[in-house]
């Protein structure tokens, strides 16, 4: 039997497209039609960003937490966060937590030291690519995490916040990622991480201008692996 996924979600499209790799490629390991049993919970993304904004992780981290006891009762078994900017709060989170997670940084670090990379940048929310989650597991990995430059950075923020979290696709937001994506090559960068959630439903791994290692992906397909092992 597959172990019972949990997803604490945040913020809706990144989540959605989580579940929907799960379900999506649980068949090709147990068979047509079939995935994991998997129970989302989310507190509005309001509620999350409240704390963001005010610098307060810990209530991040409450919330992650009392969506992760909430899962735990319904039947979870493993739990999961399609959120990369969250994840600031995940050993807040983590620490008391009824259940085990995957981190998403850990998985999108090892992947890119699978796939041979050294130098990736690192695109997502300003507090992401900014913040502390990705750097120390990169460098663990022997990588090393170049972001954009700081107008670049604020441009990608208003992206995610006014367009990809209401699943507004723009293209010539798309056009713009293309070109920071592109810079950070110039700088150096053999891949680039897609590191909020969402930017995948933008820019894919087929027309990204760089190998890309999409975190949402990533996520999904290490949770039907520990699921399923």
């Amino acid at each position: 039997m597959a172990k019972h996924i949990g997803i604490v979600a945040v913020s809706a499209p990144g989540a959605a497209l989580c579940y929907s790799v799960i379900c999506a490629e649980g068949a090709q390991r147990l068979g047509r039609h079939a995935h994991p049993e998997i129970t989302l919970h989310t507190y509005p993304l309001s509620t999350y960003m409240r704390a963001i904004e005010s610098g307060a992780w810990d209530e991040v981290g409450r919330l992650m937490l009392s969506s992760a006891r909430k899962l735990a009762a319904a039947g979870a078994e493993i739990l999961i966060c399609p959120d990369n900017t969250a994840h600031e709060a995940f050993d807040l989170a983590s620490r008391e937590s009824p259940l085990p997670w995957l981190h998403i940084a850990r998985e999108v670090a090892a992947a890119a030291a699978a796939r041979g990379h050294r130098r990736v940048g690192l695109l997502g929310t300003r507090y992401l690519m900014e913040g502390p989650v990705y750097p120390p597991r990169l460098t663990a990995a022997g990588i090393e995490c170049v972001v954009p430059e700081a107008q670049e950075r604020e441009r990608i923020n208003a992206i995610i916040f006014e367009e990809l979290v209401y699943g507004r696709l723009v293209s010539e937001s798309r056009g713009f990622f293309h070109k920071a994506i592109r810079r950070l090559g110039e700088r150096g960068c053999d891949a680039v991480i897609l590191g909020c959630t969402e930017i995948p439903l933008l820019v894919t791994e087929e027309d990204s201008p760089l190998p890309a290692l999409d975190s949402t992906r990533i996520l999904a397909r290490a949770a039907l692996r520990e699921a399923t092992a």
